[in-house]
């Protein structure tokens, strides 16, 4: 695991000039913009004039703090200025924390622990030089579902990747497709479909009380979406993109015991617009 990440919080009013690149953004972070995206979309799936998930390290009275510590360690301030120590459960964990390379890469979703002064901790690993944004997924009892993020530098040569549409994954034999347009400020519908050796996998096992779990990043800024399975037998899930534009999807699915993350490359399109 490498050590000494630089941390750099940014405030709340900070967010991504839509259309920036990979590497300014690994290089810079988020940059201000002229103005919020009009009815950018809230954790719970509204519209606001807020900005969209994962943008600030602030919301709502909470504050995400990192320290310079290995294993990762961080508390997320309440707005009594004190660590919140109380937390709801949400698909069976009290916190989620997702990083991942400000060039999409190097995604990794883990649930730290937390100590009872409600200091949080995890052991996680960033293979490869960049800037990467680290999001606490999370609801304090009592409190509203929010999403904070922040970044952190990992010294050394950083060799951004470019990511182009991709609706296939393979990973460690599985085959995983992808299937269904998003449409920005539309309700739409992806479909996953899983095989191996040729063979649909049929047996899924819940991972966080579903069949599957969905992240989606908005590749310009890394603006935050999750989302679940709808009910059915088939895995799908119900999405709600802010803009138009190119999203990074991550989705973690566990078979015969092992969590496996496959991910995908997508463009969006404004409603009455084409997809592949």
């Amino acid at each position: 695991m490498r050590t000494g990440y630089k941390v750099a919080l940014y405030a709340a009013a900070l967010a991504v000039i839509f259309g920036g690149t990979w590497a300014a953004g690994a290089a810079t972070g988020p940059t201000p913009a002229e103005s919020p995206a009009p009815h950018a979309e809230t954790h719970d799936g509204g519209h606001d004039s807020k900005l969209p998930p994962g943008l600030s390290v602030s919301d709502n009275g909470y504050t995400l703090r990192l320290k310079e510590t290995a294993p990762l360690t961080f508390t997320v301030e309440g707005p009594d200025g004190q660590p919140v120590t109380k937390f709801a459960v949400e698909h069976e964990k009290r916190l989620h924390l997702v990083a991942v390379r400000r060039d999409g890469s190097h995604f990794r979703h883990v649930h730290p622990q937390m100590a009872p002064d409600g200091t949080w901790s995890t052991p996680l690993e960033l293979p490869d030089a960049g800037s990467y944004r680290v999001f606490a997924d999370f609801r304090p009892e009592g409190g509203p579902a929010l999403t904070l993020g922040a970044d952190v530098q990992v010294p050394g040569d950083y060799r951004p990747q470019n990511h182009v549409d991709s609706r296939t994954f393979t990973v460690d034999g599985y085959e995983v497709s992808l299937f269904g347009d998003l449409k920005a400020n539309a309700a739409s519908t992806v479909a996953i479909e899983i095989s191996k050796d040729g063979r649909p996998v049929a047996d899924l096992q819940d991972y966080l009380g579903a069949k599957g779990h969905l992240v989606a990043l908005r590749s310009d800024d890394l603006a935050y979406l999750h989302v679940h399975p709808e009910q059915g037998g088939q895995v799908k899930f119900a999405v709600e993109v802010p803009t138009a534009g190119k999203y990074r999807l991550f989705l973690d699915f566990q078979h015969d015991g092992v969590v496996r993350t496959a991910e995908f490359t997508l463009t969006t399109h404004e409603e009455g617009g084409h997809g592949h």
